[in-house]
């Protein structure tokens, strides 16, 4: 089982969606298009229409595949405690840099840094989880290791 969070799976359903029900039908219409131009050896629109419909018929196994084998976590079911686990959003004091820093711990195929998600496989989650606030933890980073004190665990 892959874990995922509530929000994940609304937004991996949200692409499955659009991929079958929008982008599915351009490509046939573009692939119907292309063939009226003739000689499908030489045709250029044809070959590049036939490739964009591979990639999207993978990328739709994909996610369905993603989803059939998902569990799914949704945190508001969860009783809220000062306890760091999959799903919840922590608040870390990061030493080295010597700023807080907010990450919500999530599955893999959701995690994004840039917008705060890391994936609970990661080095910074895997030495979070179990955790409480006010604990210190320490994260093996390239550039050496970097020290956090949790600050805020929230189940949102």
């Amino acid at each position: 089982m892959n874990p995922i969070t509530k929000e994940g799976e609304a937004l991996l359903r949200d692409e499955l969606k659009k991929l079958k029900s929008e982008d599915r039908p351009r490509i046939i219409d573009a692939i119907a298009t292309a063939r009226e131009f003739g000689d499908l050896k030489e045709n250029a629109e044809y070959h590049a229409a036939k490739e964009q419909q591979s990639l999207t018929e993978a990328r739709i196994k994909d996610i369905e595949i993603k989803l059939s084998n998902a569990q799914i976590i949704d945190i508001s079911n969860i009783e809220p405690s000062d306890k760091v686990i999959f799903g919840t959003t922590v608040t870390v004091f990061n030493s080295e840099i010597e700023k807080s820093i907010k990450y919500k711990i999530v599955g893999e195929d959701e995690a994004d840094a840039t917008s705060g998600k890391i994936s609970f496989a990661s080095p910074l989650a895997k030495s979070l989880i179990g955790k409480f606030e006010g604990d210190l933890t320490k994260v093996e980073t390239p550039s050496g290791v970097v020290e956090y004190e949790i600050e805020k665990v929230d189940y949102v």
